[in-house]
């Protein structure tokens, strides 16, 4: 059977040819119910456009590229985080008829600028999306601003420049999160903090302190540890503030991965989750449900960011858009099992 045309979408959908294109490239003015006969007709045809031919027409490589956080480089790597954001990443590709390009990077090494820029030499994409904590790091973004590639960052902490960024409400949900294990009768609710290179992580940190203090509850240097978001990090912070004499009913960390060692710790220590100790995360990686108990956490919409990262991109380079745009994509409480009623005195 010979392959399907752009020509033989456009006469089963009753279309012009020009139509079906403005479809492919999701382009505005163009009314639902068009945009749907069209669909209908690429599936039936199951139609795959000439992408060689699309480029050449449009001078563009139809390609992004999401540059993270090499897991590999930790003693105990979590691929949780980039997992999710390439799921997102991928369907807005898909969806817009790109390729998209995954590239991890060690951050700390001396010549990671001169790699950004060989990287972007050698495939020359259409644009980047540079995942938390690189979206942070100075030196990488200003060596990919210097190569005049279109460049979304994602959880940066706060805006900059005339940069495009996606993030999430950070510090709105951790307080929220805080007031709910309040409500749940814990005082003595701990926090366990990211690695400081992670903006966005620090602001769960002040999410916390707010909830503290609109929940009417002191704040207390003796009930923050400094963790570096790893598993061990976790259990070693857990250590320190579980064999307080006084210690918390409640530990809220800032990421799972240091959660689930908070629970490792726990059962080491014959104490009961949620019985004894509630412990609650943030991200909502497969991670969460895997443990046992299953964790309370904030679910980090990341593959939405990463598809609202690409689409922004996408969009960018089709208006011609130059002025700063950052979207926020909202977090919600996942509440599972490892949260409880604090323990009666």
């Amino acid at each position: 059977m010979p392959k399907a045309t752009i020509d033989d979408v456009a006469e089963l959908a009753g279309v012009s040819i020009k139509t079906v294109s403005r479809v492919f490239n999701r382009e505005p003015n163009v009314r639902e119910s068009t945009r749907d006969k069209v669909q209908r007709a690429i599936s039936e045809l199951n139609y795959q456009p000439n992408k060689a031919a699309q480029n050449l027409a449009g001078h563009r490589s139809r390609l992004i590229v999401l540059i993270y956080d090499d897991p590999s480089a930790y003693e105990i790597p979590s691929a949780g985080f980039i997992i999710r954001m390439q799921e997102g990443a991928l369907r807005a590709c898909r969806t817009a008829n790109y390729e998209l390009l995954i590239h991890p990077c060690r951050y700390r090494i001396k010549d990671v600028a001169k790699e950004m820029k060989a990287l972007i030499e050698q495939v020359r994409p259409d644009g980047i999306v540079l995942a938390a904590p690189l979206s942070n790091v100075r030196k990488i973004v200003t060596a990919i601003e210097e190569t005049d590639t279109p460049l979304v960052r994602v959880s940066p902490g706060k805006t900059n420049g005339k940069l495009f960024s996606v993030a999430t409400n950070d510090r709105e949900v951790c307080a929220e999160m805080t007031r709910f294990l309040a409500s749940l009768g814990h005082k003595k609710i701990a926090f366990i903090m990211g690695h400081p290179e992670h903006k966005a992580v620090g602001n769960r940190f002040l999410g916390y302190k707010d909830g503290l203090e609109q929940s009417g509850l002191s704040f207390s240097e003796d009930l923050v540890a400094s963790g570096d978001n790893s598993i061990l990090s976790g259990e070693a912070c857990a250590a320190t503030l579980l064999k307080r004499k006084d210690r918390p009913t409640a530990i809220f960390a800032a990421n799972d991965d240091m959660a689930a060692g908070v629970i490792r710790v726990a059962d080491r220590l014959n104490i009961e989750v949620p019985g004894q100790l509630s412990v609650a995360g943030c991200d909502d990686i497969a991670l969460a449900q895997q443990i046992y108990p299953a964790l309370t956490t904030i679910n980090q919409p990341l593959a939405a960011m990463a598809d609202q990262a690409v689409m922004l991109l996408i969009d960018s380079a089709r208006k011609s858009r130059t002025t700063q745009e950052t979207a926020v994509v909202p977090a919600t409480l996942k509440v599972r099992e490892s949260t409880g009623p604090a323990p009666k005195d």
